[in-house]
């Protein structure tokens, strides 16, 4: 008998439809691996059974059956805020905080009808692109458990990947939606800027960070994703007159159909280049040649896109990055409890003065306006997931700020400019190493450009096979 988690999250939405299953049945369900697996993976910051039982049983009672998510799990990352749940931010200095209020994309996965579990790991301030740290233990790949799950929504993709929820949302600031999902073999949507209302990136600095997807399936991203910008559904409730141009979804029938040829460009340089000597290990370079291969097989243009040398990207971003890490509110002896990565980039953000980092966000600005042009004559960009394949527990040098923020950048050097560009993204496993450790591939779209994403996305998703692979664990 095919266990609840083995269907994807549309299969579960159906069965929840049409009465076969009830979201209190489910969320039983998902509880029970919670607490079977999470020792062992590290995917849970916070768990709330009660909580979630509870709420199951509102969404049985009082929300109306239309709404996208209805009754579906999922869980928080430990960024966000839900009232009456700890909030701790992958830190020691917020161990006892417990917010009043919830956030707006809390409230709008409720909306939504969804029902959360708790709260997923994720580093100190979702700083890293790893999520390991001395809050919590370590969130661990489900495909080998030596291996970290990536970050910062590291906990949302080991919690999916082990099939401990159906779907998770995540934040993504530099790839931190995209480099877990990459590393655990799942889909991870980085939404155009402007395009998730609750999480819009509009308000944050640079127009970095957004909210979107981690999902086993294309369709289950876009499920979620529907879900993130439309709760009551469409169309969808803009705050700001600037939103991500092009279709307003929703976009399950674009990854569902899986239609169309277009004119694709591969990408295998990077604005870091200048900075720090970035070496794409064999198996990223054979799984982007494979994803080339089947897009090439099926009519898709396929053009390599010139090297475009970008040497003031490095200073410009890190000026951003560290100022944002000096917003953080941790002042006095609460300082102390700070891990040397994040002390050290709030050290260097509190010294960066105005000038230099308006020049900054200048210069990115003119960045974005340089990669939006040079990807013009292209439907979508198609780049390495990852430079290397995931991480060792224990791999990113817990002490030497500097040493550490190159090795991030030596992971995963295809990410930061998508947000800083405030293009659409996705990534999609295609492939695995020798060791049987998923590969993905990476694509970038236009401006409001994810319908398009969504289909190229399920056409190499049917070729590769890899949504029906699952890890070892699954089974437990």
């Amino acid at each position: 008998m095919t266990e609840l988690h083995e269907h994807t999250a549309l299969d579960q939405y159906r069965l929840l439809q049409a009465g076969e299953v009830s979201p209190t049945e489910l969320a039983a369900h998902y509880l029970g691996r919670v607490e079977r697996l999470n020792t062992e993976v590290g995917a849970f910051a916070t768990v709330t059974p009660e909580l979630a039982i509870a709420r199951a049983g509102v969404v049985e009672r009082d929300v109306p059956r239309s709404r996208p998510l209805w009754g579906l799990p999922l869980a928080d990352k430990d960024l966000q805020l839900r009232a009456g749940v700890p909030a701790k931010f992958g830190s020691r200095a917020f161990t006892d905080f417990v917010p009043d209020e919830s956030d707006e994309l809390v409230r709008a996965v409720d909306a939504a009808g969804a029902v959360s579990l708790g709260k997923t790991a994720t580093p100190e301030f979702g700083l890293p692109s790893y999520t390991e740290g001395l809050a919590f233990p370590p969130a661990r790949n489900p495909w080998n458990l030596e291996l970290g799950a990536g970050g910062s929504s590291g906990g949302a993709a080991a919690a999916v990947a082990a099939g401990m929820l159906p779907f998770a949302p995540g934040s993504d600031g530099g790839g931190s939606i995209r480099i877990p999902a990459a590393a655990c073999g799942l889909v991870g949507v980085k939404p155009s800027r402007g395009r998730v209302p609750a999480g819009p990136g509009l308000a944050s600095l640079a127009g970095l960070g957004v909210a979107g997807p981690i999902a086993r399936t294309v369709a289950d991203a876009a499920l979620l994703l529907d879900g993130l910008i439309a709760p009551l559904g469409y169309p969808a409730a803009h705050r700001y007159a600037l939103r991500a141009p092009g279709d307003d979804g929703p976009f399950l029938g674009a990854a569902i159909r899986g239609e169309g040829r277009y004119q694709l460009g591969v990408m295998t340089d990077s604005p870091w280049d200048d900075w720090v000597e970035i070496s794409i290990e064999a198996p990223a370079i054979a799984a982007l040649d494979q994803a080339i291969g089947v897009l090439d097989g099926m009519g898709h243009g396929i053009e390599r896109v010139p090297a475009s040398p970008e040497p003031g990207y490095a200073d410009a971003f890190r000026t951003v990055w560290q100022a944002g890490a000096a917003t953080i509110p941790v002042d006095g002896d609460r300082e102390a409890l700070l891990e040397p990565l994040t002390r050290w980039l709030v050290e260097r953000g509190r010294t960066v003065p105005a000038r230099q980092l308006a020049e900054a966000l200048a210069w990115l600005a003119g960045f974005e306006e340089r990669v939006i042009r040079r990807f013009a004559s292209f439907d979508a960009i198609v780049t390495p997931a990852l430079a290397l394949t995931p991480r060792p527990v224990g791999w990113y040098d817990a002490v030497d700020g500097e040493r550490n923020f190159a090795q991030q950048v030596q992971f995963t050097p295809f990410t930061s400019f998508v947000n800083v560009s405030g293009l659409p993204a996705i990534t999609v496993p295609v492939a695995e190493t020798d060791d049987g450790v998923p590969l993905g591939v990476q694509l970038i779209g236009r401006p409001g450009g994810e319908a398009v994403l969504f289909s190229i996305a399920a056409q190499l998703e049917r070729r590769s096979g890899r949504s029906t692979r699952h890890p070892a664990l699954w089974a437990s």
